[in-house]
């Protein structure tokens, strides 16, 4: 009992320093999914409604493990065959330009026409040369066109396919 009474400071140093790494070392990034993400290629025959968190986290998990081993994670996967859309028929957005989406994940206009604003912006500023050309040639608004077939209402709006 004499040594509980003269160490008594050691006990409180202990719970002070353990209630510090909690708030010191708890994870602080908040992760948000969206639908209008680009849809990861094994994905694509899913419905959009219904995937949970434990299979986007999965999948996202994959995606940064597969770039840090340099492996081919979505070559074998259902779905990865699908052909990607033209995105070269969008007004504005010549081959180069459809290289740099597709390297930054969008392969179909669906993808593009999901984008909300502040995605839009984010896409914009990884496009280098052609920052701005999103917004300025109402790219999702083409894509959302596109997407839904809907070949006459293009025409109208801008022109000529």
């Amino acid at each position: 009992m004499d040594l509980i009474r003269e160490y008594w400071w050691l006990a409180l140093i202990v719970v002070v320093l353990a209630l510090a790494a909690i708030v010191l070392l708890r994870p602080r990034q908040k992760v948000r999914l969206t639908d209008s993400v680009p849809v990861r290629p094994h994905m694509a025959h899913l419905e959009r409604e219904g995937r949970g968190l434990a299979d986007e986290a999965a999948a996202a998990a994959s995606d940064v493990t597969g770039e840090i081993l340099e492996a081919p994670v979505h070559r074998n996967l259902p779905g990865a065959s699908e052909p990607s859309d033209d995105l070269s028929q969008l007004k504005g957005v010549g081959p180069r330009f459809a290289d740099a989406l597709k390297a930054a994940g969008f392969h179909r206009f669906e993808q593009l026409a999901r984008l909300s604003p502040a995605e839009l912006d984010r896409l914009d500023a990884q496009l280098g040369a052609f920052r701005g050309r999103l917004v300025r040639d109402r790219v999702a608004e083409q894509a959302d066109y596109l997407a839904r077939e809907d070949v006459d209402g293009y025409e109208q709006k801008f022109g000529k396919l």
